[in-house]
């Protein structure tokens, strides 16, 4: 018999910004809010976690002073209705690292890294929010071979970027 996994009441109705303000950093951990709602995310497969690594480690090391690197924390998109996103890679503005939520003016680049189940989000409605929240760049890492349209170049082995900063990464090594 499998456990059964209860989400608390909480995760079941629409959310203010407020209300998610007041939860702990635990409890909001591997979840987005879109339109006030919860969306759960799975726990990241081991490959998942590798290809988020190898972007995240050189963009942090070719960002310079003025920008941070992280990954797993919230960009509040909207206030109302709530839209937080927790994009598998964020570049932040160096002095905004104190705060908290942080918004799409102070972020140059989201990358997200598409898992089974997360195909639709990563590769359309993120674009879409992400863009119209402002962030001047997103960059979408596959697992796998897709069959989709792409709106820009398909890159393996090394890749040499020179926007939104110069940066060189190995994607020979996931």
């Amino acid at each position: 018999m499998a456990a059964e996994v209860v989400s608390p009441a909480w995760m079941h109705t629409q959310i203010s910004a407020e209300q998610y303000g007041s939860r702990t950093e635990e409890q909001c951990a591997g979840i987005e809010i879109v339109d006030g709602m919860v969306i759960a995310s799975p726990s990241a497969s081991k490959r998942h976690n590798r290809l988020t690594r190898v972007l995240a480690n050189p963009l942090d090391a070719a960002a310079g002073l003025h920008w941070n690197d992280d990954t797993d924390f919230d960009v509040r998109l909207q206030d109302v209705p709530l839209t937080n996103r927790r994009p598998d890679v964020t570049v932040y503005r160096a002095e905004t690292i104190d705060l908290t939520p942080t918004r799409p003016q102070y972020v140059l680049l989201v990358v997200e890294v598409v898992s089974p189940g997360s195909e639709t989000t990563d590769r359309i409605v993120k674009v879409d929010q992400y863009a119209k929240a402002g962030i001047p760049f997103y960059w979408r890492g596959e697992q796998a071979a897709t069959k989709t349209y792409r709106n820009g170049e398909m890159f393996t082995g090394t890749v040499k970027a020179t926007a939104p900063f110069s940066v060189s990464v190995d994607l020979g090594v996931v």
